[in-house]
């Protein structure tokens, strides 16, 4: 199956997925919260179509998010029933499935930085794009913990499936760790072959990106 192919079948996926994930959702409101992102990544990947093909590296990490994504906003991270397996099989005391979502929230926004950087700016030099990665992906991490407390706030007990602290009074503080450890693997493991991907495709080269 060639990229262009196999993009709109994960797009269909991810819609579909998505979709389907809010019939029978334990909370609503928490299923449009979580699910946000979904749609938002869906417009934008079909705005930019044909005008700026992402890397298959990227697309499919953004798809597995999406995955992570729907199943939270399904059942809400505290009771997703994937997490209390992992939780008697780690003998810990919550269920730690919201680990998850955090852990690729610092592993997309890695990547999605690393792309844009090396395509559209001079930045060339692995040890530079990767400390700005790894920033922008902890900078968006803290911006969902600032609309995190923001709905709690406005919501008070409404708004407690949507965070998913379950009592743990570092809750903000190990959701920003898990996007660091996420942010800090990608830039060791597969940066690299990210990078590749595009000097394939000669988007690399000055002049050939596309627009």
């Amino acid at each position: 199956m060639d990229e262009g192919r196999t993009r709109t079948v994960l797009w269909w996926v991810v819609l579909i997925g998505t979709a389907l994930s809010g019939i029978g959702c334990k909370d609503g409101p928490t299923w449009v919260m979580e699910t946000a992102p979904n749609w938002i990544g869906l417009l934008g990947l079909g705005w930019t179509w044909n005008r700026w093909p992402w890397t298959p590296l990227l697309v499919g990490v953004m798809s597995v998010h999406a995955a992570v994504l729907a199943i939270g906003g399904h059942w809400t991270y505290a009771e997703v029933p994937f997490g209390f397996q992992l939780k008697e099989w780690l003998g810990l005391e919550r269920n730690p499935y919201d680990r998850i979502g955090h852990f690729m929230q610092g592993v997309t926004p890695a990547l999605l930085t690393h792309e844009l950087l090396l395509r559209l700016t001079p930045l060339r030099g692995a040890r530079a794009v990767g400390w700005i990665a790894v920033a922008a992906a902890l900078a968006f991490s803290a911006i969902y913990e600032l609309i995190e407390w923001f709905a709690a706030a406005m919501l008070g007990q409404d708004a407690e499936a949507f965070l998913g602290t379950q009592g743990d009074v570092w809750d903000t503080q190990a959701d920003m760790l898990c996007a660091l450890i996420g942010a800090t693997t990608t830039i060791l493991l597969v940066f690299g072959v990210q990078r590749r991907q595009m000097e394939s495709r000669g988007w690399l080269s000055e002049g050939t990106s596309p627009r």
